[in-house]
């Protein structure tokens, strides 16, 4: 675990803000928060791993984990619009997509309240981020309404495709798909994706 922790932190601060998050154009309605954590491949590797994670721990994380990305989310969100600036919100997008795969990819055994603590965190960085980007003449609200529900989406399918994995007895296609989230991860940190 102090290996894991080593590498996060080292990749967050060698990251570079436009390998993490490019910024996109539309973020004045419902339907750009719907598209938006479909149009980034490090939206979807995140919360996908959101959801295989969850699905590994089974549960109460089943739910909880997936509520709390989406509820901190929207705080960070809430924060981004009303300028609060955080720390580190670019380098931690990007160590999300590292560490959030690497916790299914090593199929790391948390507690519940644990898991949603690292998962709020990286989630905090995800909705400033994107609260930051609403202009000031946009209430805003519609977007990230939008955002969120195309995130539980994503959560969803990471803990369906899981389940459909363990079904099948087919459980190591978890932590591979988990191991595609690292490797994303690592191609947005050496900029060849």
């Amino acid at each position: 675990m102090k290996r894991l922790f080593s590498v996060a932190v080292l990749l967050a601060f060698g990251a570079s803000p436009a390998l993490a998050h490019p910024g996109h154009l539309e973020v004045s309605s419902f339907a750009a928060g719907i598209a938006h954590p479909l149009s980034g491949i490090d939206h979807i590797a995140v919360m996908v791993a959101v959801g295989l994670w969850a699905a590994l721990k089974g549960g109460r994380a089943l739910w909880a984990w997936p509520a709390a990305f989406v509820g901190v989310m929207l705080v960070g969100g809430a924060l981004g619009m009303a300028h609060v600036a955080l720390p580190f919100v670019e380098p931690g997008i990007l160590a999300s997509v590292v560490v959030l795969g690497l916790m299914v990819t090593l199929a790391v055994d948390l507690p519940v309240a644990a898991g949603a603590a690292l998962i709020g965190a990286f989630a905090l960085l995800h909705g400033h981020a994107h609260g930051s980007e609403v202009a000031d003449n946009i209430g805003g609200i519609e977007y990230m309404a939008g955002f969120a529900i195309a995130t539980a989406t994503l959560h969803l399918v990471g803990i369906g495709f899981a389940q459909l994995m363990a079904r099948a007895s087919l459980r190591p296609a978890i932590r591979v798909a988990g191991a595609l989230c690292v490797a994303v991860g690592a191609g947005l940190y050496a900029g060849v994706i």
